[in-house]
């Protein structure tokens, strides 16, 4: 189980390492979203993968009930990132949009699209 948690967290740092390789490579506030936001929830995700199966891991060899706790309480943590990464990454990229930033190379922009067309902002 030691090789399955080591790969585990292995695969939870290379996602951790190209988030912030994305935040100086990428040209903009859209690109550099997209890439940390995939580095959080995939770089969380394994990492909070390798814990669980620690947890329980532990929790089969005859340990204390306290390693199905922590496994609990990490997967209520993965769900709880799981829903708010993505909705802060979509309220930061349309806080970006509204305030006149625009992608380095926009071939077309559907929500300003679908503005002029419904005569209002789009919420």
């Amino acid at each position: 189980m030691n090789t399955a948690i080591g790969i585990l967290l292995g695969i939870g740092l290379l996602f951790n390492v190209l988030g912030t390789v994305s935040l100086y490579r990428f040209p903009d506030v859209y690109t550099r979203l997209h890439g940390t936001t995939k580095c959080t929830t995939f770089g969380s995700l394994f990492t909070s993968a390798a814990v669980v199966v620690y947890g329980l891991t532990k929790f089969f060899q005859g340990y204390e009930g306290r390693f199905v706790t922590l496994s609990l309480h990490v997967l209520v943590a993965v769900l709880a990132l799981l829903i708010s990464n993505a909705t802060g990454a979509n309220a930061i990229a349309r806080a970006a949009h509204r305030s006149g930033i625009m992608p380095v190379r926009a071939v077309f922009d559907r929500l300003a699209e679908d503005e002029k067309t419904m005569g209002r902002r789009v919420s």
